[in-house]
């Protein structure tokens, strides 16, 4: 019981994302990448730090820079730059080998074990999303695609790297430390590279608030506390409940076409998601505070 609580709190967050897309393209200026990643992450953190009052120590200062660049600097600026030259749809589903890449990075650094169903159902997966995202409308952009398969491998390493680094806080706490870190270093790269934001609209507003406090605080609070309780694998393979909800939303809000291939996608998608959870087992320790300072 406990580990399907896990498993259903974790896979609200990549079902959140998944709205990610249509926030950026619907909600916020345009031609921004870097100053809206910022905009997500830097208030957010700060926010939680004045909710938990504790700062990293000693070595844990440079793990969680890297956290922070790995999962949050790096990986959402190519997010944004990916959701602005891709249709929504597209931008959320790129990154669909991160499933795969987390399951052998796993084996290198965490010596998690390699389950044959767990690799069939990340293939599986990306098939999934190719049925989602391989539609008549689909407009491929190099650049975005470059920027998603570059923020996923960004991504998958941070995951990994969130497990084996797990530190003796809160999940609230690391959750804080990161997103902070990720917002401190994309400011100087938001200030020097793009020009100021023009004056914001009620749209604008509503939208750098959803994406902060909901697509950031609260998802990345409940997927550090699924890294900690559940095997990176079985994690990853949730994020591909992102492009589900991308597609769906799509579908939903601006009323774009949903074929009968996209519905197949959808459902290899949770067949895919199911499997991986079988080839996950049981729950794993969380890693004590030894372990995770190696």
């Amino acid at each position: 019981m406990a580990r399907n609580t896990d498993l259903l709190l974790t896979a609200i967050a990549p079902a959140i994302w998944g709205s990610t897309y249509l926030v950026t393209t619907e909600l916020l200026p345009a031609g921004y990448p870097l100053t809206v990643a910022m905009l997500r992450a830097l208030p957010a953190g700060l926010l939680l730090l004045l909710v938990v009052r504790q700062l990293p120590v000693g070595l844990e200062w440079p793990k969680i820079l890297i956290l922070g660049a790995l999962n949050f600097s790096m990986f959402w600026w190519l997010l944004f730059v990916a959701a602005y030259r891709l249709p929504g749809g597209v931008a959320a589903t790129v990154g669909a080998v991160q499933p795969l890449m987390v399951i052998f990075l796993a084996r290198m650094f965490l010596g998690s074990a390699l389950h044959a169903l767990s690799v069939f159902a990340a293939i599986t997966g990306i098939a999934g999303v190719a049925l989602l995202i391989l539609t008549p409308q689909a407009v491929l952009d190099s650049i975005g695609l470059v920027a998603g398969l570059v923020g996923a491998v960004s991504m998958a390493v941070g995951t990994v790297l969130s497990r084996r680094w797990q530190p003796s806080v809160s999940h609230l706490t690391f959750t804080a430390w990161q997103l902070t870190a990720g917002g401190i270093l994309l400011l100087p790269a938001a200030i020097w590279f793009e020009p100021a934001l023009p004056k914001l609209t009620g749209a604008n507003i509503v939208g750098f608030v959803y994406l902060g406090l909901i697509g950031a605080a609260f998802t990345y609070f409940l997927w550090l506390r699924g890294i900690a309780r559940l095997e990176p694998s079985v994690v990853a393979t949730l994020g591909f409940f992102s492009p589900m909800t991308a597609i769906l939303l799509g579908w939903a809000v601006l009323g774009q076409n949903l074929s009968s291939g996209q519905i197949l996608g959808v459902l290899v998608v949770l067949g895919c998601v199911w499997l991986s959870q079988r080839a996950g087992g049981s729950s794993p320790k969380i890693l004590s505070i030894n372990q995770s300072q190696t």
